[in-house]
């Protein structure tokens, strides 16, 4: 479960770049954020910057989407804007070469969605995770995916590292006493710890699980361990002295604070289940800036409001945007707090959008230039998979 990548000897495959490409761009909307702050090229508006690129090599840009950034109470907006039959992604997947998504607001590229693109040759993910797309039907259908490998891992390593502060440290309910006008010490410092001494473990340790190791190091804590299927390099855990843990439930029972570093894929769906949180130190802290899907979402509701944990924090849901009854909005532990949850924003910084819209840009280019690819962002192949980060096959 790292979020390392690998790849074959073999290339994707070159196209002739004589004819115009439809490229197919499905975004969210950033309103007057977007329009006032141009490095936010995720966005429908700023359109990763390679609307006025593409189409200056005739090449047609299918953009300035509706991919459901406004919440609705009215509608169900993921309905309308991205899956139903009216959507426009449904209405332009038919005829495009080249789909783009990103992470944060992502159009779900099913496999029924696959057999109508007949003209759908790769997928490129704006961004770290490519768990919205139906890897296996793509690689049924000879098609190829890719993503931006690398792109937003410090920015959300750094998210990590500050969503188990603010648990441990009893934040969130801190600040809300402030806003209050209240001031009340006691009811947060009976709920506040230091990290130093505690024992963090991370799943995944991967390119943002090790760099959550590397961050947690100046903490002093107990101890750090992690847990995946391969073994660090021997110099890798060295300088971060970090213990592998192989049993998943010795692992959770061995931590006051654990952290989800691992992709969405079918043996990770879940993961984090009620089986799985009985085997927790009680009182834990659970972070999860991975993908919403490998927590069940009312076994973690559960966990909080019994105790059994003492807080969860993440930006990831397992609908997204998440609806506005989603449990993880309101969820509580017994004294009132817990609950670090956010819009999931940890790997979409300003910083790491001008990685991902250059590294968007480079992996289409080379797509219409009919040069190879770089081998650690691809997934999918012509047929294959060329990286373990999606489980091993």
């Amino acid at each position: 479960m790292t979020l390392q990548t690998g790849s074959s000897d073999d290339t994707l495959s070159t196209f002739s770049n004589s004819s115009s490409r439809a490229v197919l761009a499905i975004l969210y909307e950033g309103g007057d954020a977007a329009v006032n702050e141009p490095r936010l090229l995720g966005t429908i508006e700023n359109k990763l910057g390679i609307k006025e690129w593409l189409e200056a090599q005739g090449h047609e840009f299918i953009g300035g989407l509706n991919s459901c950034c406004t919440y609705r109470s009215d509608i169900d907006c993921v309905a309308l804007y991205k899956e139903g039959p009216d959507s426009d992604f449904q209405k332009h997947i038919v005829d495009a070469e080249v789909l783009i998504t990103t992470p944060f607001h992502p159009g779900y590229l099913t496999r029924d969605l696959v057999e109508k693109a007949k003209n759908l040759k790769l997928c490129i993910t704006a961004g770290v995770g490519s768990d919205h797309i139906d890897l296996n039907a793509a690689v049924d259908h000879r098609i190829q995916v890719l993503e931006v490998s690398g792109s937003n891992v410090v920015s959300v390593a750094e998210h990590v590292v500050m969503s188990i502060l603010l648990l441990v440290r009893n934040f969130v309910p801190a600040h809300e006493m402030i806003e209050r006008g209240d001031w009340m010490v006691s009811d947060i410092a009976r709920n506040a710890f230091d990290l130093e001494g505690k024992v963090v473990g991370t799943i995944g340790a991967g390119r943002i699980g090790y760099r959550v190791l590397q961050r947690l190091v100046p903490f002093d804590c107990k101890e750090l361990l992690y847990y995946d299927y391969a073994p660090l390099p021997a110099a890798a855990s060295d300088a971060v002295k970090a213990r592998r843990v192989e049993d998943l439930k010795e692992f959770v029972s061995q931590c006051d604070v654990v952290t989800v570093n691992c992709p969405l894929h079918e043996g990770t769906r879940g993961l984090v289940n009620a089986e799985l949180l009985k085997h927790f130190k009680k009182g834990a802290w659970l972070v999860n800036t991975a993908r919403g899907a490998i927590c069940d979402k009312d076994a973690v509701a559960a966990a909080l409001a019994s105790g059994q944990i003492s807080g969860y924090s993440g930006d990831v849901w397992n609908v997204q945007p998440a609806p506005k009854d989603h449990v993880w909005r309101t969820m509580k532990n017994p004294l009132g707090g817990g609950n670090g949850m956010v819009p999931h924003y940890s790997g979409t910084t300003l910083d790491a959008q001008a990685r991902y819209a250059k590294g968007t840009k480079s992996i289409l280019q080379n797509y219409l230039e009919n040069k190879p690819q770089e081998a650690q962002n691809i997934i999918v192949g012509l047929g294959k998979y060329e990286s373990k980060a999606y489980g091993q096959r």
